[in-house]
């Protein structure tokens, strides 16, 4: 890497996303289903935040008295206020705002669509990379 990425060049592109009136039993079996722990929810063709695995399980929490799982909809428990940026955002700055705010994703748009899902798992993936083009992969094992 010579140049900080930008967004477009990490985020994985046309993420799976869920209809905020989708079932959450329905979301949570596209979530298993594809082995991911972020939805972006959409509302007819509009982003309107996140639906993810951690809140979900904080929804299912009976202290929260909230309606029952076989009743709760995307809409009840996502996030609205989900971390949105531009796809032509640089990778640094998205990093420092994910660390401030202790958020693991962030929603990524083309001229306000979604285009893309950036994770904690895709900011592994990318320091992994960078250390091995960096380092090189013929390094001692037991050199940290």
């Amino acid at each position: 890497m010579e140049k900080v990425p930008l967004m477009k060049w990490v985020m994985t592109a046309f993420p799976y996303f869920i209809d905020v009136d989708a079932s959450v039993h329905q979301a949570r079996s596209m979530m298993l289903k594809h082995n991911i722990r972020h939805l972006p929810a959409k509302d007819g063709g509009s982003l309107v935040g996140v639906f993810t695995d951690r809140d979900l399980k904080r929804a299912l929490d009976p202290e929260l008295g909230l309606a029952s799982k076989d009743e709760l909809v995307v809409r009840d428990i996502l996030l609205r206020d989900a971390y949105v940026v531009d796809l032509e955002e640089r990778l640094d700055k998205v990093l420092l705002e994910l660390a401030r705010q202790h958020i693991d994703c962030v929603l990524v748009t083309k001229e306000g669509r979604l285009a893309g899902i950036f994770t904690a798992t895709d900011a592994c993936r990318v320091f992994g990379e960078y250390l091995r083009s960096h380092f090189g992969l013929d390094r001692d094992p037991d050199v940290a």
